[in-house]
């Protein structure tokens, strides 16, 4: 079962860090876009600066579960360092367990606001609902649980074996 989940998670690792670079390159692109429309066309696209802030909003959030993952989000490398292998595990326990409830609690508003949202427009991009913005928060709450469990069930600590 274990296995089956973390084959589960590295899935949806993968998917979501795929979404956060195809944002970035989107962001990444509409910023280029404004450049060339703004200062040499001198036709600025008032678009694309809205656009490139959701793009952004919805990178940070799909890119934080794979930070859970890798265990470089929150992290207690002074006190790992000293404690015994015993201590550490319940250290583990314990930052699982306080990123949960963290990601509940983003999870429990982020939907909240995204269903809230529905009936305001983007300032900008009137044809698009603030829906879509909030959406951002759920969407990689429910990422990171299971790149929390993951780490909780196969600890990964590629910045504390790095550091010096």
């Amino acid at each position: 079962m274990k296995e089956t989940f973390l084959r589960i998670e590295r899935f949806t690792s993968g998917l979501a860090m795929a979404g956060a670079c195809a944002m970035l390159v989107a962001a990444s692109a509409l910023g280029m876009y404004q450049i060339v429309t703004r200062f040499v066309l001198e036709q600025p696209a008032e678009w694309t600066e809205i656009l490139i802030r959701l793009s952004l909003i919805w990178m940070v959030f799909l890119g934080i579960p794979v930070a859970f993952r890798q265990g470089a989000m929150v992290s207690v490398d002074v006190l790992y360092r000293w404690s015994p292998p015993r201590m550490r595990r319940a250290l583990d326990w314990l930052v699982c367990l306080a990123s949960l409830s963290l990601i509940a609690v983003i999870l429990w508003w982020g939907w909240d606001y995204a269903v809230r949202g529905q009936v305001q427009a983007m300032a900008g991009l009137e044809s698009i609902s603030m829906f879509w913005g909030y959406l951002a928060l759920p969407v990689g709450a429910l990422f990171c649980i299971l790149g929390i469990v993951g780490n909780l069930l196969d600890p990964q600590r590629h910045e504390l074996e790095t550091a010096q």
